[in-house]
């Protein structure tokens, strides 16, 4: 068992926190008012300018937290096109779905991206169940509340994922049709990974951890103790070993440079039951709509993009664009890359929808 749990925590993308670091680096980016933690992130609303409007709305009884951007000298008697933006595993709308975001609506777009339920600062309990299903009502949900606020034109609705993210947006854009255009942002299929372990690192060990979360489970039905998978510490030192350039960069990402005291890496063990029976490649061909992935081309996680964009055979004009040089962490921050990516989803947007 100790084993396996190690095992989970270095090769899964789970992170954990060295406190006495992360603190310091919070402590300095919380002075944000909105605690936005990334570059250029807005301090205060100015009128014609591009403005920032905290929401809450409910799913079925837990209360979701967003954020929605407004376009600059946004005038609620016109209508905009508008973006549903989902964040990474682990992440929260102040991260990288909150920069993307900003970055959207500076191209006059209405947009709003929310933290997960069960996740960050939204509502649920036990805290940090991850299952698919549940990230993906969040996408729904997140098009049901955005549908009703004034000055969006429905008729323009647009769906961006942001790495594990984007795995949902493209199984929600499957039956959700209100959808008009589809991109992703370093898509990551968190259920292959779950179950394979990144690049199949991990197809040794399926049986045993699914015995783990169904046992799990069984504790959780029988109201004892909530286990939960990598809720553990990672240091620099051990960061700086891990095989994978995603999950070293995404150590210093989450828990140095933009780190935020919401965004959790452990998740109850006992979501591995859904996560693991779960591929957001499945029924690819049941998305119709314009499709864009971006993808860093150093990204070692590039595979699942590639594998999912081949399967999407009836997407109308669907590209995959490669930022070259770009690994999967340094499109969320990046300044180059950001803009490279937001520059391809400014024009995809624009012409199809």
């Amino acid at each position: 068992m100790k084993k396996i749990v190690i095992l989970l925590a270095l090769v899964m993308p789970i992170i954990g926190i060295n406190r006495s670091n992360a603190q310091n680096t919070q402590t300095q980016q919380m002075k944000n008012p909105y605690t936005l933690v990334y570059e250029g992130a807005i301090t205060e609303n100015v009128v014609g300018q591009v403005n920032i409007h905290p929401v809450s709305y409910k799913i079925k009884d837990i209360n979701i937290v967003a954020n929605v951007y407004t376009p600059a000298n946004f005038d609620t008697a016109k209508k905009y096109p508008t973006i549903v933006i989902a964040h990474p595993n682990g992440g929260v709308k102040e991260q990288v779905a909150g920069l993307y975001a900003q970055r959207l609506a500076n191209q006059g777009y209405i947009t709003i991206t929310a933290d997960a339920a069960y996740q960050g600062g939204s509502g649920g309990t036990p805290r940090n169940v991850d299952k698919p299903a549940n990230r993906i009502e969040d996408i729904h949900a997140m098009a049901d509340f955005i549908s009703q606020y004034q000055g969006v034109d429905v008729s323009k609705l647009g769906l961006l994922g942001i790495c594990g993210g984007g795995g949902y947006a493209l199984t929600a854009a499957q039956s959700d049709k209100r959808f008009k255009a589809v991109a992703t942002v370093s898509m990551f299929n968190s259920g292959i990974v779950r179950r394979n372990g990144f690049m199949n690192s991990q197809v040794a060990t399926i049986q045993e951890r699914l015995q783990q979360a169904s046992e799990a489970r069984a504790l959780e039905a029988a109201g004892k103790e909530i286990r939960y998978t990598a809720n553990v510490v990672i240091t620099d030192e051990m960061a700086d070993k891990m095989p994978f350039d995603l999950y070293r960069e995404g150590h210093y990402y989450y828990n140095r440079t933009h780190a935020h005291p919401n965004s959790k890496f452990c998740y109850t063990l006992s979501s591995l039951m859904d996560l693991m029976t779960f591929d957001a490649s499945t029924n690819m061909d049941l998305i119709n709509q314009p499709l864009l992935m971006i993808a860093g081309s150093k990204a070692d996680s590039f595979y699942m993009t590639e594998d999912a964009f081949k399967k999407a055979t009836n997407a109308k004009n669907k590209e995959l664009f490669q930022i070259n040089g770009a690994t999967h962490i340094q499109t969320y921050w990046k300044p180059e890359y950001v803009s490279q990516a937001v520059n391809k989803l400014k024009d995809f947007y624009q012409i199809n929808l």
